[in-house]
């Protein structure tokens, strides 16, 4: 599934080529990924110029003259500026100049049109890339859970996923079982520069195309050549050369260096 810095990275690559275009027509061909009926949608868009692209948390948030189209990518969604309609393509907006497609082989994405925010994405906590140290520390000390469910919570912290966690805590040394309450200030600072500092370079690197991931103007990133853990079951670590291992931690597939990060 696209993280933060993959939806970044598509909204960078967007944004500049989308704002000011005005939505001529609209088609769609999934109800899985539009749940709103395709007339209505249609409706709400026709005629439409694009004020502006932006991110919060995981959704993409295109800003009309009146209302926003949220987007999320689900596990294959791609968003793609002046690109053909191909075989997977579920919504097809045609611009004054040019298309934007969103095309998605699984149907795990939405798209979805709404006056204002969305009350489930109003309701994510703070963003992972912007959170000062302080208030990431007073959150992690009001939550009794494991420290690797609780990052994936979107309301607890909007856009962190399986890919980054492992590798947040991997650098910052910190069992993926730990409890978040109980670690101490300076392993938690430790984890929210690491996480800062991954999230940017990743970000810089144009994200990780581990799967069907590729920004919008359908260029694949290359931050999945800079993986400590994530994806490399026994293989040796980089640091001490112990195994790579993979388990389950709030049934979500972990991966993590037993040595580096011990409990």
């Amino acid at each position: 599934m696209p993280e933060l810095p993959e939806v970044e990275t598509v909204v960078r690559s967007l944004a500049p080529k989308l704002a000011g275009r005005r939505i001529v027509d609209a088609r769609f061909t999934s109800h899985h990924v539009v749940r709103q009926k395709f007339a209505t949608l249609r409706g709400r868009v026709r005629g439409q110029q694009v004020k502006s692209v932006r991110r919060h948390g995981k959704f993409i948030l295109v800003e009309l003259d009146r209302g926003v189209l949220t987007i999320h990518l689900g596990m294959t969604g791609k968003l793609l500026i002046d690109s053909e309609p191909g075989p997977y393509a579920r919504a097809v907006f045609e611009l004054d100049q040019g298309l934007l497609v969103y095309d998605d082989i699984r149907h795990f994405g939405r798209i979805e049109w709404s006056a204002g925010l969305l009350d489930r994405a109003a309701a994510l906590g703070p963003d992972a890339l912007d959170i000062g140290l302080e208030d990431f520390l007073k959150l992690l000390k009001s939550r009794r859970s494991r420290v690797k469910p609780l990052l994936l919570n979107q309301r607890f912290l909007r856009g962190m996923g399986n890919i980054y966690t492992d590798e947040a805590l991997f650098e910052a040394r910190i069992h993926p079982r730990a409890m978040a309450s109980s670690l101490s200030k300076e392993r938690a600072t430790r984890l929210h520069r690491a996480m800062v500092d991954i999230l940017k370079t990743a970000i810089r690197l144009k994200g990780s195309s581990v799967s069907d991931y590729v920004d919008a103007d359908g260029q694949k990133g290359s931050f999945q050549q800079q993986h400590q853990v994530y994806g490399r079951a026994g293989e040796p670590c980089s640091i001490c050369g112990t195994a790579i291992r993979r388990i389950v931690v709030g049934q979500r597939g972990t991966h993590y260096c037993p040595k580096c990060q011990r409990s």
